[in-house]
């Protein structure tokens, strides 16, 4: 019998003989034919009852009076006696009292049919049982941040708004659009972001913007647009910032938020460029009152005396300004100094005083640029000598300034002195900004005069 687990290699041939035979003849003649033909190692029958060979398969068929058919018999031996024990077959010439020739086919290795099989089976296996359960490992850590994100969201007032964990505590906020955008910001550790939940603004929303610093950070798209103007006209906002055009926030990378958070605009210039009515000067004065609690420190401003040759008097007189145009200059806060014991003094003579030069002569230079700049949100920037050298757009000003190549001594432009335009000022060694209008300054650089036109 054949011995499945020992096989080897299965030998294939084809018989054809001139008469009609049936399987007993051909097993009794392959038998008979080679019994001594290779010795008695290699006798057929010892071989069988070992279990060295297999079960000798004979499929054959009579048609016009002859027979034709195929001969299969397994062996567990090595090639060479597999070889030998095929070419025997091939010595058989007569199967009964017909003749007969017999012609191997081919030789089969069972064990490369087996590696075939088990190749294309584990194939199959790990394509179908596999697939839904590999995770690489970035997809194991998103997966773990994910579900830290989603047990860091809260929600916040009757309106169950969703919200990072530092929203209330935090001075400095950031509106957007839906949970989307605040998992987002999250997943790149800004946790002071609120969502509005839609166009429809909820008065959580109102409630928190009249209290703190308030970002609007909205999609580049209609919808984003449509949310600004609404925030505008029911929310106290301070700045705008806007994802690229045709891109939501929740896409943004780390890289593209950042770049977006930078460009924010004052809410000044969107209220312009949206021609949307202001809000009541005592709507806005308690709201700022209210916000400044939570300002660095308080802002100072005071006019400047306009240079000028001047001699020191004993008793300077206050000078009130009421012109058009009025320079300011924003200080540090001021410093309460402890009260001075008055001593008797010998009387000083009063010195003439030189009449200083009038402040709407000093700075009549730029009125026509000024002029000329208003409502265009364009920016003109001058050098030393006060010559126009190149006009920009505002949304462009600062990155302008820092590539600047220390030309530039100063800038007129049609929009809101920031404090971030202050700073950039400052570090490339600009004389003065004039603006329209003065935008919330917590400090303000030494050195850089601000002029703006008077409300």
């Amino acid at each position: 019998m054949q011995n499945v687990d020992t096989t080897k290699y299965v030998i294939y041939a084809d018989i054809t003989a001139d008469g009609i035979v049936e399987r007993p003849d051909v097993v009794g003649a392959i038998f008979g034919q080679t019994e001594g033909l290779l010795g008695s190692d290699l006798d057929l029958r010892d071989l069988q009852k070992t279990g060295r060979l297999g079960r000798i398969d004979v499929q054959i068929t009579s048609s016009g009076g002859k027979s034709t058919g195929t001969i299969s018999i397994p062996s567990s031996f090595d090639k060479v006696e597999t070889a030998i024990l095929a070419a025997a077959l091939e010595t058989i010439d007569r199967v009964g009292p017909c003749i007969a020739r017999i012609q191997l086919n081919k030789i089969e290795d069972v064990r490369a049919s087996k590696r075939k099989y088990v190749i294309e089976r584990a194939k199959r296996i790990l394509g179908e049982m596999f697939e839904e359960n590999i995770l690489e490992t970035e997809e194991i850590t998103e997966e773990i941040k994910q579900c830290v994100r989603v047990e860091e969201i809260t929600h916040i007032g009757p309106d169950k708004l969703p919200a990072g964990p530092n929203v209330l505590d935090s001075d400095a906020i950031l509106v957007v659009e839906g949970r989307a955008d605040v998992l987002n910001l999250l997943k790149y550790g800004i946790k002071n972001a609120v969502a509005v939940g839609g166009t429809n603004v909820p008065s959580t929303i109102a409630d928190l913007c009249a209290k703190k610093v308030v970002t609007a950070f909205t999609d580049g798209d209609r919808g984003g647009e449509l949310i600004v103007k609404e925030l505008l006209q029911v929310a106290d906002i301070d700045y705008v910032a806007r994802a690229p055009e045709g891109k939501c926030v929740e896409e943004l990378t780390q890289k593209e938020i950042v770049r977006s958070l930078r460009q924010k605009i004052p809410v000044e210039q969107v209220l312009d460029l949206y021609k949307i009515k202001p809000q009541p000067k005592r709507r806005r004065d308690l709201a700022a009152k209210r916000k400044s609690l939570i300002r660095e420190k308080p802002l100072c401003i005071r006019n400047v005396t306009p240079v000028g040759p001047r001699v020191e008097a004993a008793h300077p007189r206050p000078e009130v300004a009421s012109h058009r145009l009025i320079q300011r200059e924003v200080l540090a806060p001021r410093v309460i100094a402890p009260p001075v014991v008055q001593h008797p003094a010998p009387e000083i003579p009063v010195v003439a005083v030189a009449e200083p030069e009038p402040l709407s002569e000093q700075v009549e230079w730029f009125r026509p640029h000024v002029d000329e700049l208003n409502g265009t949100l364009t920016a003109r920037l001058f050098d030393r000598n006060q010559n126009a050298l190149r006009d920009v757009a505002v949304r462009d000003l600062a990155r302008e300034l820092k590539d600047s190549n220390g030309d530039v001594t100063g800038v007129v432009f049609d929009g809101v002195v920031t404090q971030r335009l202050l700073d950039i000022a400052a570090e490339k060694g600009l004389e003065y900004l004039i603006g329209a209008k003065m935008g919330n300054i917590a400090k303000s650089p030494v050195g850089v005069k601000v002029i703006t036109k008077e409300l």
